[in-house]
C-alpha cells in the first residue's frame, strides 16, 4: 500500500522545510497513511483527517461558509476550499483534500461510484476530478489515493 510516490514527497518536503496537512473523506485515512510511512514525516506532517460526515467537517475544518455557498458538491471547486481549509486550519504550506464516492453505491449528489475530487493548496494550487468507473470499494480508496498522491507530486515539482 504504502508508494515510491510518498517517499518521494516526503523527501521533497523534508529537503524544502514544507509542512502538509491532509482532510480525506472516501480514503479514509490512507492519503495520510502513506505520508506518514516515510521515516522523518514528524517534520513535514502536521496532521491529517478524515471529513466522512458534516459533523466531522464542522469539527476538524475552519471553513468558511461564505465561501462555501454556491459551489457544488464533489467537484474540484469544493474539493479546493478543503484543501485551502486544510492548509489554513493547521498553519501548513501545503493542504491536501478528497471527496468521493467509493462504492458500491454512489454519492447522494448523483455521482456514480468511483468518483473523486482531489484539491491541493499552497504555493501552487490545483484540483482534479477522476473517475474509476468501478464500484469496488477497496479498489477505489487505493486509486484516489494513488491519485492523490501523484497529483502532489506534480504540484510539488511545479512550485
Amino acid at each position: 500500500m504504502f508508494t515510491e510516490t510518498a517517499h518521494r514527497i516526503g523527501q521533497h518536503l523534508k529537503d524544502s522545510n514544507a509542512t502538509v496537512s491532509v482532510a480525506e473523506s472516501s480514503t479514509g485515512g490512507l492519503i495520510s497513511a502513506n505520508l506518514l510511512s516515510v521515516p522523518g514525516a514528524s517534520s513535514y506532517f502536521m496532521g491529517g483527517s478524515v471529513v466522512y460526515t458534516r459533523e466531522s467537517r464542522r469539527a476538524f475544518l475552519e471553513l468558511e461558509t461564505a465561501r462555501l455557498q454556491g459551489l457544488e458538491p464533489m467537484t474540484p471547486e469544493l474539493v479546493q476550499e478543503f484543501a485551502r481549509a486544510a492548509r489554513e486550519t493547521l498553519g501548513t504550506v501545503w493542504g491536501i483534500a478528497e471527496l468521493g464516492a467509493t462504492g458500491p453505491a454512489g454519492s447522494p449528489y448523483g455521482y456514480g461510484p468511483g468518483t473523486s475530487v482531489i484539491g491541493i493548496s499552497g504555493p501552487v494550487s490545483r484540483a482534479i476530478k477522476i473517475e474509476t468507473h468501478s464500484d469496488d470499494r477497496q479498489k477505489n480508496m487505493l486509486a484516489f489515493t494513488e491519485a492523490a498522491l501523484s497529483l502532489f507530486e506534480e504540484v510539488l515539482t511545479q512550485a
